[in-house]
């Protein structure tokens, strides 16, 4: 079986994920205790027990859905037998990516949490709350939605920030550029235009300070070449250097995510499967709208990650 493994971004977080995982597997339960060694504070409780408003922090909201993919990316490892599973492919979407790599063995658990923390505060605190926004667009083309951008742009502008999938996609940037360009999405024909409930406006170049202070982290983490291949936002193609990884992570805190063509290279190169690993199924559905016929699973408890290891199992890793 050629499949691929993806993870998923900042919005899939809910109180309670992964809870089932930690009071049945040790596996789990070894992830979720070494996160918050490594951070210092208990993230495995806001996880758990919330508050909500707390978990959707973004500086706690980062590392909960992180940490969270990789406890159900450990038990699917755990329940199949393999230390190590064999996809072809890794990728996450925005904040996903980070998971992907610890998946992948580039960066440690420890580290990946401490980078993704510092991640989430430092976006929150890039841009003051009130003055940035994000919004998703509905059927209308990349090229339409540049256009739109364009158009509204002037000293406080916008522009597009995740292209997700043919015919969905986020734009960014600060809020009166943000709500003229759904004004006149819904007049150039879009089936949808709304505003996202998020604190900041992620993908966009008010995010470039971050991008360096990020760069300037990550370069001090302890990183080893991935034994498979990450498919990464930036470029929509596959890094195994360390050097490429480090400069992908930069580009992508500012820079668009191209999960369309990312999906569309997986599946050129011959992923067959999708399996989305970590709360929520956000992925599973953007890849079924990217590929027609793939074949898309959802892996974030006991009984979907036994579903998983079945189809590993009789088809082979």
């Amino acid at each position: 079986m050629n499949y691929s493994f993806v993870f998923p971004g900042q919005g899939s977080q809910e109180v309670g994920m992964g809870r089932s995982l930690y009071d049945e597997y040790d596996s789990a339960r070894a992830v979720f205790d070494s996160a918050d060694k490594a951070l210092g504070f208990r993230l495995s409780e806001f996880i758990f027990e919330g508050p909500e408003e707390k978990l959707q922090e973004t500086e706690f909201t980062q590392p909960a859905i992180l940490t969270t993919s990789i406890a159900v990316y450990s038990v699917l490892a755990e329940i199949t037998g393999r230390s190590i599973l064999k996809p072809s492919f890794m990728a996450g979407h925005s904040l996903g990516e980070y998971t992907a790599l610890v998946a992948s063995g580039a960066l440690s658990l420890e580290d990946g949490v401490k980078l993704v923390h510092l991640r989430g505060r430092l976006m929150q605190e890039a841009v003051p709350i009130g003055e940035g926004t994000m919004a998703a667009i509905l059927g209308l083309n990349s090229e339409e939605i540049d256009r739109v951008c364009k158009q509204v742009s002037g000293v406080k502008g916008c522009q597009a920030a995740n292209y997700n999938s043919p015919g969905q996609t986020v734009i960014s940037g600060h809020v009166e550029a943000v709500n003229d360009a759904v004004e006149l999405a819904k007049e150039m024909g879009a089936r949808k235009a709304v505003l996202l409930k998020v604190s900041a406006p992620f993908h966009s170049s008010l995010m470039f300070p971050v991008a360096e202070k990020l760069e300037k982290a990550a370069s001090e983490c302890n990183w080893k070449i991935p034994y498979v291949p990450v498919v990464v936002n930036y470029s929509g193609k596959p890094v195994t250097e360390i050097s490429d990884i480090i400069f992908a992570l930069k580009e992508q805190t500012y820079n668009p995510v191209l999960w369309s063509a990312s999906v569309d290279y997986m599946v050129n190169a011959g992923s067959t499967t999708f399996i989305e690993l970590g709360p929520g199924k956000v992925l599973s559905g953007l890849i079924k709208k990217c590929v027609k016929g793939t074949i898309v699973m959802a892996g974030q408890d006991k009984d979907s990650l036994a579903r998983i290891r079945e189809k590993v199992d009789r088809e082979g890793s």
